[in-house]
């Protein structure tokens, strides 16, 4: 199994605030590889200096054995990683169709209209409403297209920003069966999660973070059995 992202010993500040301290890890392709953590461990972060948008003082970050270390965010993109952020972040002001348009920036016109094809059919929610503007959406709905508008970039590593925040019980399940679906094609996915029992369920792998710093690390199996996993995250 072929190493599809790897980030070694990054140090992350904001400003004399040492939010990420001598973090490491990867990701094969193939696999679904989690971070849980509590608020404020620093998940978010990692995904933000991953894409780009923050910059660690030291190490490196490489994907497909590229080193990442001072390509803007917006080449990251083209080079096959996206990231659903944190909240969602869709143009609310915009159709679902218009948002999905701006996820396929980096593609060829050719392909869009197969792409937007390949969208409906996993988010069928989204083809109903296509000409609905994108902020008259449901949470869950929201989220469904943050994700598809990620998916129209043909990302060979799509990161998940806390995918469950804020939605019901029910549509949590949904969108990690469409996570699992995504796997089951062949999408590679780094997720951050604060659900931890649902993103361990899933998960190939994971990592436990906490105030910076990876403390665990092992199958999703494994996390989830363990004793520390359970007091401190998932209620047992």
């Amino acid at each position: 199994m072929s190493e599809i992202l790897k980030v070694d010993n990054i140090n992350v500040y904001y400003g004399a605030i040492h939010a990420i301290k001598g973090v490491s890890f990867h990701v094969n392709e193939g696999e679904i590889v989690t971070l849980i953590g509590a608020n404020g461990a620093g998940k978010s972060t990692i995904l933000q200096t991953v894409s780009g948008l923050l910059t660690s003082r030291t190490g490196s970050i490489t994907f497909c054995g590229e080193n990442l270390g001072h390509i803007p965010s917006h080449k990251i993109v083209q080079k096959g990683l996206a990231q659903v952020p944190e909240g969602r972040r869709i143009f609310l002001q915009m159709t679902v169709q218009e948002n999905l348009d701006m996820g396929a920036y980096t593609q060829p016109s050719s392909g869009i209209s197969a792409d937007l094809d390949m969208v409906y059919d996993l988010f069928p929610r989204l083809k109903e409403r296509r000409r609905q503007i994108a902020g008259t959406l449901s949470g869950g709905e929201q989220q469904m297209l943050a994700m598809g508008r990620a998916l129209m970039s043909h990302p060979k590593l799509l990161m998940l920003d806390e995918p469950s925040m804020g939605l019901a019980p029910i549509l949590v399940e949904q969108i990690f069966d469409i996570i699992k679906d995504l796997h089951s094609k062949g999408t590679t996915i780094l997720l951050v999660e604060q659900n931890a029992q649902m993103a361990l369920s899933v998960a190939d792998r994971a990592y436990v973070l906490e105030t910076g710093n990876i403390t665990l690390s092992g199958t999703g199996a494994e996390l989830a059995a363990s004793d520390s996993v359970k007091k401190a995250y998932l209620g047992g």
